[in-house]
Parts: C-alpha cells; structure tokens; sequence
C-alpha cells in the first residue's frame, strides 16, 4: 500500500531563527494557486489549508520544479507589517546555515531491490531486509545523519512467469540475489528514498526523486553510481497538458464516486500535497492505481511531462473500467440477495396470514393431518397393535424439531405404515366356468397346473373365503410358468406382483432394512402391498432355485417364514417391526430345477411340474397365440402373408425342439421379419412400375401429337431440324405443356396411376421348401442314426433340459483271447453312468453264461461301450437296461428288435427301478418314430397320466426284471404274448 507523506514524517532538523518574532514562511510558489489545485481540492470537498499551521521546515523532493532543487515548505505566520516580514525573512535568509548534504548531493547511494512496485516521489513505502549487511548499512547511514538510499524495480526471472509467481516466491527469489547478479536484475531508472525509520527488518522509505544508476560501485551490500534526473521543461500553459490534466481529475472524480478506496487516496493527498505541479498529478494517479509493476515503472522513467500525464490517463481510465465492473458485480449481488430477502420475508407473512386465517398450518401440523385422515378409513379394519404404533409415532412427529434427522426417519415410518392395506381385500371371483376360459384363453396345455387353480377356486367357493397358498411351478425355460401367473392374478380377480429372487444375495431385500440405517426400506413383501393396495395380492416369486447366499445373509432361510402358511399371519418386516397378514396372499414360485431348492423350503410348496410342450401342443400354440400377435406386431395383414402347418411343423422339428415356446416364437418373429421387409419391396417395386408406365403413356400421347401436327408450324420445324438438332426438342416441350393443360388427360393419367399403385401385392407363401430361406439351415437332425440297429446297438432314451432325447448305446468288440476280459467306457459319462456300465457289464455276464454256459465272450474279450454324442456331458442311472442290452446283443450276435426303445435302472441283481422325465422321453420316442417302448413297471401311473395324443400308436411293455427285457429285445414271438405289454 502506497501512502502520501506528511509533513510530520518528512521532517529534517534545522535551525531555529534568532528571534520568534522575526520568524517568517517562504510563501508557496505561485504554482500553488492554480486552477488545478482548486479543481482537486473541490474535488475531495476539502477547503485550503489553515493558515495557521505549524511553522516547521521539511524537505521535499520537487521532481516537477523546474530547476531540481529542494523547496523549504513552511506553514505560514501571521505577520502584522509587511516591512517587518521582508526583514525577518532577510535574516532567515542569512541565518540558515546548511549543516547536512542535501538530497542532490548523494551520488553513491545503496541499492533496495523493490519486488513489487516503483515507488514514487512524494509517497512512502514499506519493505523488508533480509540481508544484515545491508540492513546494518542503512542503519549506520541513517546514524551519520546521511538517511538516503537508492529503490529500484526488480525485473522479472527470464525463466519465470510473473503472472503465475506469487508475491512469497519473488521475495524469497530477491533475498537470494548478491552482487552483480542483483545489478543486472535492477531496473535502471528508480527513486531516492528517505529512510524514516527502521524496526528490525522492516524500512520504512520515502520517495524524493528521481534517479537512474551508473555503473555498480561494490557488491556487498550492493552499492551504485547515480544520476539525479529531472523533468523536462514543459510550459504550464500549454493547452494539451491543461486538458489532460483535466481529464485526468475528471477520471478521478468518477471513480470517487464508485471506489471508497479511491476517495481516501485523493482526500489525503489532497490535505498534504502543500503545492501542487502537473509531475505529483501523473505521480499520483499511476502510484494509487492498480497497474502492474511494469506500468507503474513506464511512468516513473517518463521525464517528459506530457507523455507522463498521458500514460497515467490511460491507466487511471482503465481504473475506472475496473471501478464499473466491480460495481456492477456488487449490485447484482446486493439486488439478488435482496430479492431473496423480499421474497422470503413475502413467503413468512404470507404463512403468518393463512395460519392466522386458518388457511394453513405449519408443517408438522399437515403431516400429522394427513396421516390421520389416510388411517381413519381402514382404522375399523386395522390391527390395535399397528393403530398403537401409529398414535405413538404421531405424537413423537410433534415433539421433534422438523430440521432433525429423526423427524424424517419418522415421518418415512409413518408414511410406510398408514399407506398399507390394513384389512382391506379385492373381491375374489369363484366362477370356476370363468376361470377355466381365462387360462385356455392365455395357455393351451398346462392341464396339471389349470386343475390345481381351479381347485384352488373350488374350495374358495365352498368355504366362501380362500386362503393364501404356495404353488411351485417347475420346468424348463420357456414353457409359460412366469405368464401362467398373471393369467391365475386374472382368472381370480386379484391384483398381481412379481419380484424375482435369482441372484439375491441380501436378507434385507425379503424382510427389509432396520430404520436406523441411512436410506432403510421395508423388504419386497411391503413394498407388494403398497403397490397393490390389498392384502391379498397373487405374488409370483420368479426363479427361487437361483437364490444367492452372501456376506449379509441367506434369503432361502428369510423365505421360510414368508412362505409358511403357518407363519405369515404374523410376518415380522425388519422396517416395520409390527406384524403382518400374509395368510390371505397367494404365493406362486418359479423353478427351472427342483434339485437346487433349499429342502426345507420346498417342504413349504407344492410342486407343480411342467414337462413342456409336444409337437401337437407347439402346433396349436404357434397357430393360435405366436403367428396371431407377431402378424400384428409387424404391421402384416392376414392375407398378406400364409405359412403352412407343413412349415410349423419342420420349424418345431428342426430348429425349436427345447420343451418350452420361447425360441419358437424367436424363429417366428424372424420369418415375419423377413417378410415385412418382403412386402415392402415388392411395394416399392411396383410403385417403381406404376411410374414407368405413366411415363411411358405420356410419351405415347406425345408421338401421337407429333405425328400429326400444325400445317403452319410443319416448315419452321423442318428449317429448325435442319438447322439446329437440339432444337427438335421444341416442339416436344410445348406439347407436354399443353397436355398438361387439358384436365381430361389429366384425370384420366391419376386414374391409371391409382389402380396401379392399388394393385394388389401378392401373398408371401412360406412352406416346408422354403422355410431355411427364412430362418437358415436346420439346427436338429434326424436323431435316429440307423434304420435297422446292428449288433451291440440299443436305443435308449433320455432326458435333457430342452426335453426329451434318444441316446445311442454302442458297443463292439476291440480284442480277443483268454483272460483278457474288459470293458472301456468313453462318452463324457459321469460317474453314475460309469457304475451303471460296470453293473450292466456283470449282469450281462452272468445272463449269458445262463443262457449259454459254453460262452466265455466276456471272460476273453476286451470291449468298447460308447455313448454318442461325444462332446455332451451325459450322467444317470435309467441307461442301466441299456447297456445291459447292448452287450449281450454283442455277445449272442444278435441284433435287437426293431424299433424298440428302452430305459431304466437295473440292479445288480437284474430288478429294473423307475426313472423319472416318462413323458419327455415319450415324446422322443415318438419323434424318432419308435413304435415299442420298455418302461419300469413302477412308471405306469406317469405314462397313464399322458395326453391321449402322446401314447396314441405306441407299443409300451412295462417291466420290473430284466429277464422280460431280454425276451421282448431276442425273442420276437414270445414278446407278442408278454403280459405286461400295453398296446395303444
């Protein structure tokens, strides 16, 4: 900060005169009376100084006098005669005797590097020595009475940004400079300066004069040769500096108006300036500005007068933009805090006016409100312990303070609590007629699953009331088990939720999350029943055998009381923490896979399994469901397009066998893509056609013109088409044009573009010949490899997550001799399949030495028993028979039955055992076009409970030894006479 000096801080000592009386004042220059000073001085509304000031002498560098000297600056006295005063200065004159060396006399003087600022004549300035040589030296000079030193400017590091160094840096840098280094790093033009005090490393400096340096006289502390510089003459008339001093106080005067700052600067200088010059004014204006060093130093090395008051124009106008733009700032601000203030002082008088009014009440007060008249129409209906937790939480929300954070916990409770259906239920519809088209309406098949439901209704009937149940749906994907539930929701007229546990791993998600965590919410089972709104929604659990178990917990285990019919009468969410009614709620899972439910869960549920869709059943689904909503889906109309049975059926066969519709209806949607896309260019192309031919119909109207002309017109077109080929364009242009004219042809052309632009595009036909066209090249083959098995082949059927499958059991013979009895497996075979073949391997043995006691086939024989394909995993007990078969087909040399299948375990005492997946493996069997088929005696009661269509033209013989198997596969007369056999 730059300050103007006073006359009380630049004072020097001198010598009294002989008398008080003879004591005078040198009267100020006649500079000190000019308009300016007058202007300046009305400026900072400060009158002239009193007369009557103290009458003491100081020193003060007058860098804008004309000759350079010091002027003694006195206050003035009052003096009764004027004689008598020319007198006494007479002898003041004479009795001053110059005991000290003035100002201009110090030609070697110590250099102060200046880090941030000139400093100016007239002004003083504040700055720290680091180095105690130098610091010593200033203190020692200002003891020899000799107080006066030399401040430059330092110049900026060449390898550093000065707007990016910060102020700490530069000093730190300046401190570190000695010698001849600092020498070259100081500016050459810079200021004499008074040392007025001195406290520990801080000087105090006052600006005299200017200087500029000559040569360096020693380095430690640095010491230079000076030259004293002076003004050049200017002419105080001169109208161009009048007029830029002008504008320079008129620049002034504006920012004192918008700058406080500003305003103390020029009402302090304005007290102290003693006289007043066109130098101090440029002086002044470029020393309390907010100019850059290097301004600030332009201005200083200015001797000329005129130029100087320029350049501190220019940067006293760049102050006023400053000035501007900090006021605008400063009134945006204040007007938009103001605005604020208005508008929130508005908003508290008008709360203040309605609740006065009985408009509004506060806060606390609605809320309480609102919960009361949410809670009031089900408080008949609601449980006492849920309405005494409600009460309670109420009258805690009006003693808490609506800035704490248990008030928003309270009030989320709240919000949880009164919004529940407490007591309130749909109306159930038990028309079992109703129900029953509703699920044949939405699924074909599913006959187990549509009995169950409409038993489920039977009994609600009867019993007036229903009681919430839970029913697991297993089978493959695909198979309808996740829409079947919605078509349930409908059937019974209840509202429908599914929330899908595959994957969760968190007990939370089922039983919500304890209210004193940030962000707590009550588990899935509450969020159902607000979402529905009654307490007895339908809930389909989706995927519940790939439930995850983790760090938080296990959700199987959370789900033990959520799905016990005798437990969720009171199920207890962690959020809420009062129980809750879920008898009423009736719980419908989703399986792929039973084997992966927790046992006690799937004790809780009864199961319903879904084997998935025949042929016959995907025929009816695609013709009826799929085909219908992709047709419309696509935007095609119905006799746009035909795919025949003999195209759905080769799609289910060859490319969608998998127990569900899901990539049936992939393929389908497909093969309607491509037939969008089809008719859409068949529709452009004829459009295409339309065009042409209206084209070409206007040129054969055009010929006809031609051909017969205007007489008049035929020898100037003759000259023309002789004369200029290009012109025989001419006439055509002017027919066009009155053809276009006549409005007949015209709406005979519309005409025939409209009909045929409504041509009608033919219908895409998709067949059997055609279908890979449309969906590629088949995916399945032909599972059955031989017409005629050869020997040590069996058929054996199997079971796969896409359904039902024929499995191969190939065996033959690898070496021969004594002693070298073994058996290789190969097939990907897992370990139950391995023992299996070691069981059928020792059954197959001890039957053929029972039936030919002289064959020693197994006993000297190495064999290889593979099961095709090689590159799928295959594991279980039912391919026991199988094997068995095989080998002894390979040991007699005799070849089995003809289209014969089988399957079942055996047991190492020959006992066939049941196997499980009857009707997948029906359904293979008959895609394979097998007409016997051997099943354990134990699985009659599955295949009894198949479809008609599923065992039409089947030869089925169950068998509970293995010996009946032996006769049906060698023996062909007696296995017309088997017993067991069941011929359909």
């Amino acid at each position: 900060m730059l300050k103007l000096i006073t006359s009380s801080s630049s004072r020097i000592h001198h010598h009294r005169f002989p008398s008080a009386a003879a004591v005078t004042a040198l009267r100020p220059v006649a500079e000190s009376s000019s308009p300016l000073l007058r202007v300046l001085n009305s400026l900072g509304g400060l009158g002239r100084r009193n007369g009557n000031s103290v009458g003491r002498l100081f020193f003060c560098s007058g860098s804008g006098s004309g000759d350079g000297s010091d002027q003694a600056v006195d206050a003035e006295v009052k003096s009764t005669e004027s004689g008598a005063a020319d007198e006494a200065q007479a002898k003041a004159s004479s009795a001053i005797v110059s005991t000290y060396p003035r100002p201009e006399d110090y030609l070697t003087v110590l250099a102060l590097p200046l880090p941030h600022r000139p400093l100016f004549p007239g002004f003083y300035m504040p700055i720290y020595v680091k180095d105690p040589k130098l610091l010593a030296a200033l203190q020692e000079s200002r003891e020899r009475q000799a107080p006066y030193a030399g401040a430059f400017l330092l110049k900026d590091d060449p390898g550093a940004d000065p707007s990016i160094v910060s102020g700490s840096e530069t000093e730190k840098s300046v401190y570190d400079l000695k010698g001849k280094e600092l020498f070259n790093r100081l500016h050459e033009v810079g200021t004499l300066a008074q040392i007025s005090s001195i406290h520990g490393e801080q000087v105090i400096l006052i600006g005299h004069r200017r200087l500029r340096i000559t040569e360096m006289v020693s380095e430690d502390p640095l010491t230079v040769k000076v030259d004293h510089l002076k003004d050049k003459p200017y002419n105080k008339d001169d109208d161009l500096i009048k007029a830029t001093s002008f504008e320079v106080i008129s620049t002034l005067r504006d920012v004192l108006k918008t700058s406080s700052l500003w305003r103390d600067h020029v009402q302090t200088y304005t007290k102290h300036i003693g006289d007043f010059t066109y130098p101090k004014l440029a002086d002044f204006g470029a020393a309390i500005s907010g100019a850059n060093k290097l301004q600030c130093q332009e201005v200083l090395e200015e001797l000329d007068v005129y130029k100087r008051l320029k350049l501190t124009l220019e940067l006293v106008k760049k102050e006023m933009e400053i000035s501007k733009i900090q006021e605008s700032i400063a009134k945006a601000i204040e007007e938009k805090i103001s605005g604020e203030q208005r508008r929130y002082l508005l908003n508290e008088q008008l709360k203040a006016i309605k609740k006065e009014l009985g408009l509004e009440t506060d806060d606390k007060t609605a809320l309480t409100s609102k919960f009361r008249e949410r809670i009031e129409p089900k408080r008949e209906k609601c449980p006492p312990h849920v309405l005494q937790v409600i009460d309670e939480e109420l009258t805690k929300l009006q003693l808490l303070e609506a800035s704490s954070s248990e008030f928003s916990v309270t009030r989320n409770y709240l919000d949880w609590l009164t919004a529940l259906p407490w007591g309130e239920y749909s109306d159930e519809n038990f028309d079992v007629t109703r129900a029953q088209g509703i699920l044949d309406e939405d699924h074909y098949g599913l006959t187990d699953v549509k009995e169950r439901i409409l038993e489920f209704i039977a009994v609600g009937k009867l019993r007036g009331t229903s009681q919430g149940k839970i029913i697991c749906l297993s089978g493959p994907p695909g198979v309808g088990k996740t829409s079947i539930g919605r078509s349930i929701a409908r059937a019974l007229n209840r509202k429908f939720f599914r929330f899908s546990v595959g994957g969760l791993a968190d007990v939370a998600e089922i039983k919500g999350h304890r209210r004193t965590y940030i962000g707590a919410m009550p588990g899935k089972m509450v969020q159902c029943l607000k979402n529905v709104g009654t307490a007895n929604p339908l809930v389909l659990i989706d995927e519940i055998d790939k439930l995850g178990r983790g760090h938080a917990g296990d959700p199987a285990s959370a789900l033990l009381e959520l799905l016990d019919p005798e437990q969720n009468a009171n199920f207890l969410d962690h959020y809420l923490d009062v129980p809750i009614d879920l008898s009423k709620v009736l719980f419908v899972c989703t399986a792929n896979v039973v084997e992966m439910i927790p046992n006690p869960l799937l004790d809780r549920m009864e199961v319903v399994a879904i084997a998935g869709y025949i042929t016959d059943e995907k025929m009816h689904i695609a013709r009826d469901y799929l085909e219908k909503s992709t047709r419309e889906a696509c935007g095609i109309k119905p006799e746009q397009v035909e795919v025949t049975d003999a195209a759905l059926l080769a799609l289910i066969e060859n490319y969608c066998r998998e127990a569900g519709v899901r990539n049936l209806q992939k393929h389908i949607e497909k093969i309607y893509r491509k037939i969008a896309l089809q008719l859409v260019r068949k529709g452009e192309t004829k459009a295409t056609v339309a065009s042409v031919q209206s084209v070409e119909a206007k040129r054969v109207e055009e010929d006809n013109v031609e051909s017969h002309p205007d007489p008049n017109q035929k020898e100037s077109s003759m000259v023309a088409d002789s004369s200029n080929p290009e012109q025989m364009s001419e006439p055509y242009k002017e027919v066009d044009k009155e053809q276009t004219d006549l409005p007949v042809d015209q709406s005979e052309g519309s005409d025939e573009d409209k009909e045929i632009e409504t041509t009608t595009i033919e219908k895409v036909l998709v067949d059997k010949s055609n279908i890979a066209d449309y969906v590629g090249k088949p995916v399945f083959h032909a599972e059955r490899i031989y017409d005629q098995t050869p020997i040590g082949v069996v058929m054996g059927l199997a079971w796969t997550a896409m359904g039902g499958s024929t499995l191969y059991i190939e065996t033959t013979l690898v070496e021969e001799g004594d002693g070298k009895g073994a058996l290789n497996l190969t097939g990907q075979l897992g370990d139950v399949m391995k023992e299996s073949a070691q069981i059928a391997h020792t059954i197959a043995r001890r039957i053929l030495l029972e039936k030919e006691p002289e064959n020693h086939f197994f006993a000297n024989s190495k064999l290889h028993l593979h099961v095709p394909a090689g590159a799928t995993p295959k594991d279980g007990p039912s391919a026991g028979c199988t094997m068995t078969t095989s080998l002894l087909s390979l040991a007699m040399k005799k070849p089995v039955k003809k289209d014969l299948a089988m399957t079942g375990e055996v047991t190492l005492t020959g006992k066939i055992l049941p196997i499980g997946g009857v009707k997948e493996k029906t359904i293979a069997a008959r895609r394979s076009e097998v007409k016997t088929i051997v099943f354990p005696s134990a699985n009659r009661r599955d295949f009894d409970e198949l479809a008609p269509n599923v065992k039409e033209g089947l030869d089925v013989h169950f068998v509970d030894d293995f010996m009946q198997i032996f006769d049906l596969a060698f023996d062909d007369d007696n296995s017309q006479h088997s017993e067991k056999s069941v011929s359909l």
